[in-house]
């Protein structure tokens, strides 16, 4: 119709001749003749011509083509059909039968191909794409790439594979890439805050995929976020609006980067040996400058060009410190006033005996909470067995002990008992890893010195050395039985002396002093 609006225009408000109007619009003079006659029989104005659609304008212009014959054929219910193929996992229905049902009860219907035309043109309607608006600064598209990229290790010749992490901001498409070796929760947050350094600012919104490092559940009861990965957002001030499970759509701009990374990036690697992380990262963060530097031809701009023009004003600044990984944890605080965390234990105070507490760790430090209140911090163990005990977490009774019962003055109470005290004590030392395990046993055999006498418990001490047995029952037993008084333990002071002195477990009194 676009021709009939410009003849009218051209003769009614230019008043130009047939001839004329048919070199300006490339129309033959016959029908341009014909159109200015209808307009002349219609008696409207340009402006009540311009106030209508191609549809009424047709049909004013050229009522004759426009009595559509319309087709008596029933159309099938649409509606009832695409719900039966919704349900056909189930019910086996396949398209052909639900033509056939149509046919039965419709016998002058569509034949077979036309009713497939028509269900599909239904079908197109039904889930049109909307081109999503991408305000400056607000969203950024994070997602992995499908493509791994091969790490060798150089010493074993295994094989492991990197994860690619891409996020794209959706104003500019201004593109970050980085590579870890899983998508494990700990990786995935070290790769936001990576990328937050590298965009110099914050978004307001993150798109994440449904992966669970990030989204633990995400139907139509809700959206439950991983603890960790709120605890990042929160940090930064970012809200978290995950796509929809297997719906790419919510995504086009990950999609989108994760395609051209692809293309652009990892596959100029496909003849290259990395043999780190960290090199691989070295060699992407080269070809990703040169991408984002590249110029984007419809738009005669490059990505890092329309960032710094749109998205980078517009982004939130960053906090003064970067987001420290913090993992979570419910635990019940045992009777020993500790709690358990990967086999390592770190106490709360007493009063929190039985209670249920919250556990945020990092590489570095444990937080314990009990109801959103911060009630104990330890640096992190790593070995097995480790304890943190603070001296302030014990009831009064337990700080006494534990003040009575540290190494120095055990040391001192042996030493005024006897040389070979003084040598168990440190045989009991070296035992334990760590020193606080062997207080008990070595305060209950020093504790003997007190029934039995000092002179005693070093006879006895030396006969269990001899013996090589040197647990609290076995030293009580000693003592008494009065074993050390025996022929074979005591047929002369120097044969004892020297007995001791050879036993190889023994380094001698002088090497404490």
């Amino acid at each position: 119709m676009k021709q009939v609006r410009d003849v009218v225009r051209l003769h009614s408000d230019m008043g130009l001749s047939i001839r004329k109007i048919q070199g300006a619009t490339g129309v033959a003079r016959s029908t341009v003749g014909d159109y200015i006659q209808r307009y002349k029989e219609l008696g409207l104005s340009l402006e009540q011509i311009d106030a209508l659609d191609d549809d009424e304008l047709r049909l004013q212009f050229f009522p004759e083509l426009s009595s559509v014959v319309v087709s008596r054929k029933a159309l099938p219910d649409m509606n009832y059909i695409h719900q039966e193929l919704k349900r056909r996992k189930k019910t086996k229905v396949t398209l052909y039968l639900l033509w056939e049902e149509y046919k039965e009860s419709n016998p002058d219907g569509y034949q077979y191909t036309q009713f497939r035309v028509h269900y599909r043109r239904f079908k197109q309607k039904l889930n049109p794409s909307m081109r999503q608006t991408h305000l400056a600064g607000e969203k950024l598209f994070v997602d992995y790439s499908g493509l791994t990229m091969p790490i060798h290790n150089q010493r074993t010749g295994e094989v492991d594979y990197a994860q690619i992490f891409v996020a794209v901001l959706g104003a500019s498409g201004y593109t970050f890439v980085h590579a870890t070796h899983s998508q494990k929760q700990e990786d995935f947050i070290y790769s936001h805050v990576m990328c937050y350094n590298f965009l110099g600012g914050v978004p307001r919104v993150v798109v994440p995929d449904n992966l669970k490092s990030a989204i633990i559940s995400n139907n139509k009861n809700g959206i439950v976020i991983n603890e960790s990965y709120a605890d990042l957002n929160k940090h930064y001030g970012v809200m978290i609006e995950p796509a929809r499970p297997r719906k790419p759509k919510d995504k086009p701009k990950a999609e989108q980067g994760v395609q051209a990374i692809q293309r652009y990036i990892l596959a100029r690697f496909r003849h290259h040996k990395f043999f780190s992380v960290d090199e691989l990262n070295d060699a992407i963060s080269e070809l990703l400058d040169r991408y984002n530097n590249k110029v984007i031809k419809h738009l005669q701009k490059s990505r890092i060009d329309l960032f710094k023009e749109v998205d980078a004003p517009y982004l939130n600044p960053l906090p003064m410190n970067s987001y420290v990984y913090k993992a979570f944890k419910i635990a019940r605080v045992n009777q020993d006033y500790h709690i358990t965390l990967e086999k390592c234990h770190y106490s709360v105070p007493f009063k929190y005996v039985k209670e249920e507490v919250e556990l945020r760790y990092s590489t570095q430090s444990v937080y314990i909470y009990h109801k959103h209140k911060l009630i104990a911090t330890h640096p992190r163990l790593r070995r097995i067995g480790e304890t943190s005990t603070l001296h302030e977490h014990m009831p009064s009774e337990h700080q006494y002990v534990h003040e009575k019962m540290n190494p120095e003055r055990l040391r001192s109470w042996a030493k005024n008992i006897g040389e070979y005290s003084t040598v168990f004590v440190e045989d009991a030392f070296a035992e334990v890893e760590h020193k606080p395990q062997a207080y008990r046993k070595v305060s209950a055999v020093l504790s003997l010195a007190k029934l039995y006498g000092n002179t005693e418990l070093e006879l006895a001490l030396m006969y269990a050395v001899q013996m090589r047995t040197i647990t609290t029952k076995s030293i009580r037993s000693i003592l008494d039985k009065k074993l050390y008084l025996s022929k074979s333990a005591n047929n002369t002071e120097s044969k004892q002396q020297s007995l001791f002195n050879d036993h190889t477990n023994i380094r001698g009194a002088d090497e404490y002093k």
